[in-house]
């Protein structure tokens, strides 16, 4: 832990001694180390390696076989239906993750970052692969330093007076940030690839964000490393996108509560001061409480988005599509319309309960007659009825 040598002699026998507890805690298989009788085991390195408890959450969640689930799901869905539901999956969590910011961006800076998620797991990820994420995710870098920050960071508020900080988070010191940075990578292609998927990503992704090696982009890149594990493991179909970022975005009020049961703890033990930039400068050695956290609540909060995405989202989405497809393909055997005509009398009876409002049957639709109004209605009733989604 420390790369430093003990004045001790070897271990002269004796039995091999996991350092972590496989009944307590997740680790991987580990490697026998003769000179200390131990088998290291821990899912890391010394520069970062934060543990998970075995609790009966974690163990009902990974007795699901949740790939095995989704992998049911898709299997009856033609391939070009599943390549549209996978477009729409990734778009959904692209401007979920952008909300979850509280941002709204344009439509190409949603659409560009929704193709870096459908990429997901391509690229083995180093110190480049970050640096390419997040000039994907900031665009237009003219007032934002890429890369590693050189300052301190924090998250939350100035006071309106004076400008100090009022940090929630404070993140890691600068000069941490290049072991960490590292750590986080060697622990991606280390031994946790025998790890469950949604644990290791649930410890990756988190201790980057409490990290906050970025000056921005932080948060998109944070939830595009859950993206990065399940797909480079094979948790989810190929192609498919668990929009984890939208089940995130429904459960707000525990992701925050997840991210502060660590951020909360960690602030007492943090000695700083103000920057003449309104800023934080840590005056402790604080690297370790980066490097090794209970990442435990993590895991927990990750698999249950994880699989509301495969219970919930991935079957509602092809479903849809099936009875977008029917409802077009009805509406063209009852009047000659483009399909952009048809895409807009579906947003209108979507967004009226099914019928045509007195002002889309006076202007887009004025066209129709009674009878053809009548009968849209009743084909949108039968197609997207309560229960048929």
């Amino acid at each position: 832990m420390t790369g430093t040598r003990l004045d001790l002699l070897d271990a002269p026998g004796g039995r091999y001694v996991p350092v972590v507890d496989p009944e307590l805690q997740f680790a991987p298989a580990g490697e026998n180390i003769s000179r200390y009788r131990i088998r290291n085991n821990l899912p890391g390195t010394p520069d970062f390696c934060p543990l998970v408890f075995r609790t009966e959450a974690l163990d009902r969640f990974i007795a699901l076989n949740l790939p095995q689930r989704a992998q049911e799901i898709v299997a009856d869905v033609p391939r070009d239906l599943l390549a549209r539901t996978a477009a729409f999956l990734r778009l959904k969590d692209s401007r979920s993750s952008y909300a979850i910011e509280g941002e709204s961006p344009p439509q190409d800076r949603i659409q560009r970052w929704g193709r870096a998620i459908g990429e997901a797991g391509r690229r083995p990820l180093d110190r480049e692969e970050l640096l390419r994420l997040q000039k994907i995710v900031i665009g237009d870098a003219r007032f934002v330093k890429l890369g590693l920050r050189a300052e301190g960071g924090f998250v939350g508020e100035h006071d309106r007076e004076t400008r100090m900080p009022l940090p929630a988070h404070i993140s890691a010191r600068p000069e941490d940030l290049s072991a960490l940075v590292d750590g986080m990578i060697d622990f991606d292609r280390g031994p946790t690839q025998s790890f469950d998927p949604v644990i290791a990503a649930a410890a990756l992704a988190f201790g980057f964000v409490y990290i906050h090696p970025f000056e921005d982009g932080n948060g998109r890149i944070h939830r595009y490393l859950i993206h990065h594990i399940l797909a480079e493991r094979g948790f989810n179909p190929p192609g498919v996108v668990f929009p984890v970022s939208a089940a995130i975005l429904e459960r707000m009020d525990e992701y925050r509560s997840v991210l502060k049961s660590y951020s909360d703890r960690l602030l007492p033990l943090i000695e700083w001061e103000p920057t003449d930039e309104y800023n934080v400068r840590v005056l402790n050695d604080t690297g370790d409480f980066y490097r090794f956290f209970d990442a435990t609540p993590h895991a927990e909060f990750l698999y249950g988005c994880v699989q509301k995405t495969i219970d919930e989202d991935l079957p509602f989405e092809t479903g849809f599509l099936r009875n977008y497809d029917t409802f077009r393909s009805q509406i063209e055997t009852v009047i000659d319309m483009p399909e952009r005509m048809i895409d807009l009398l579906f947003r209108f009876l979507h967004q009226n309960d099914g019928r045509l409002s007195n002002r889309a049957r006076e202007r887009e639709f004025s066209g129709l007659s009674d009878e053809e109004a009548e009968r849209v209605e009743a084909t949108y009733e039968a197609t997207f009825k309560e229960g048929n989604v």
